[in-house]
């Protein structure tokens, strides 16, 4: 939840100033309480004279490469379609609207969250697993998505003198790779002297007006999206008793992210003002959670067992059969994770997760014959859905067929630039 503001800031100080979703937008439809519309802040157009937009997407694009380039980034696309989705229901609320705005799953246990210039948000796997339920994960990135809508980085360089595009982008590149590997001001100051040779204080600096904006106007978004309020002061709760575990250990989104009692009390009076909304979690949250969570274990995590015991326990949630079944399929025994996700799909055919999942153990198993065709019922089902296209594609291609993929994936790519467009 690091708005890079502080960090541009602390690390020019003393130097002259020269970065699809797959499911229908919800617009806004909740009326905004008047005593909290009248407390969101005016954007002017100075600040975007001072960075426009185009500069701003390259910074924020700038980073996202470099970030592809260093491998930090889990380019998975059942989760990358579900963070766009809850993203852009949320950006859509705003008055930038969500087009322009892209969600990219950091792949670190660091419990944390950062946004940049144009639109890009980075949200790390530990916070998605950290969540409890949807509204939650909503209310980490709706603060993300404010920093970007009040221009928190192009307000500040208003008070600066100009610093190429080039220049800012590699400085915030280099403190998000930083943070993303939970090196903390350390390994963040080391990246910033490599890439700039720029002399930075030994503490990054951390506005709080900033944060304390991007929670009033990113709790607007939460509940004009129809999430639950109250779940942004329930996440920094559970962030700020993480401190408490150990003495001498203080989480990395606390360091970037002071939160205090005050902070959350004015969260809940701020919550308070909506009607209570009770658990909205969908399937899809809890899959996602269950995929990445399979994805992103260490090497020496037994998983498998991990679910066995669950199961045995008598825990048959959606969530844990389908985190068993790519649990299986990681461990090479996708042939017992085929019959999970058929059952899984006898009860929940809604959820293309499933379809996609089955068509890839199917696969895997050497069952080519019947993968394909899970995945014909699967375009029939969701057409052009993209996890579901861009599994299909690669079976086709694993069986020989090219040419079909490349008709397949043709026929997407159109599509989505047609509704961009």
């Amino acid at each position: 939840m690091r708005a890079f503001v502080p960090v541009v800031l602390a690390a020019f100080v003393n130097a002259t100033m020269v970065a699809a979703a797959a499911q229908p937008l919800i617009p806004m439809t909740t009326g905004l309480p008047s005593a909290i519309t009248s407390e969101l802040p005016d954007l002017g157009s100075a600040a975007q004279a001072a960075l426009p937009m185009s500069e701003q997407y390259q910074i924020g694009y700038s980073e996202a490469m470099q970030l592809r380039e260093q491998h930090q980034l889990l380019e998975d696309p059942e989760v990358s379609e579900y963070l766009n989705w809850i993203g852009k229901r949320l950006a859509s609320q705003s008055k930038m609207g969500g087009a322009d705005f892209h969600y990219l799953c950091v792949n670190t246990p660091v419990i944390n969250s950062a946004a940049a210039p144009g639109g890009w948000i980075f949200i790390n796997s530990g916070i998605i697993l950290f969540t409890n339920t949807e509204s939650e994960l909503a209310a980490v990135m709706a603060h993300e998505t404010a920093h970007v809508t009040q221009m928190h980085i192009a307000r500040e360089v208003l008070n600066q003198q100009h610093q190429s595009v080039e220049s800012i982008a590699t400085m915030l590149a280099a403190i998000l790779l930083g943070a993303a590997g939970g090196g903390g001001g350390d390994a963040i100051m080391g990246g910033m002297v490599a890439s700039q040779g720029l002399a930075a204080q030994e503490e990054i600096d951390y506005s709080r007006q900033v944060e304390e904006e991007a929670d009033r106007v990113g709790m607007t978004y939460l509940a004009a999206a129809g999430f639950d309020p109250q779940a942004m002061a329930d996440i920094w709760e559970k962030m700020m008793r993480m401190s408490g575990v150990q003495d001498d250990w203080v989480p990395a989104v606390l360091q970037d992210h002071p939160i205090d009692s005050v902070r959350i009390a004015d969260a809940r009076d701020r919550a308070a003002q909506y009607p209570p909304v009770p658990d909205t979690s969908s399937p899809d949250y809890y899959l996602i959670r269950a995929r990445v969570r399979v994805l992103t274990a260490s090497s020496g995590e037994d998983l498998q067992r991990q679910y066995a015991e669950r199961i045995a326990r008598g825990d048959h949630r959606l969530g844990t059969m389908y985190g068993d079944a790519l649990a299986l399929m990681e461990d090479n025994e996708a042939a017992r994770a085929v019959p999970i996700l058929e059952t899984l799909i006898r009860q929940h055919g809604e959820l293309h997760l499933l379809y996609s999942a089955l068509g890839q153990a199917e696969a895997k198993a050497g069952r080519m014959k019947q993968a394909l065709a899970t995945f014909r019922q699967a375009e029939r089902l969701f057409p052009d859905n993209v996890p579901v296209t861009v599994r299909y594609a690669q079976t086709l291609m694993a069986d020989g067929d090219n040419r079909e993929a490349h008709a397949l994936l043709l026929h997407l790519f159109d599509n989505v630039q047609a509704a961009i467009e």
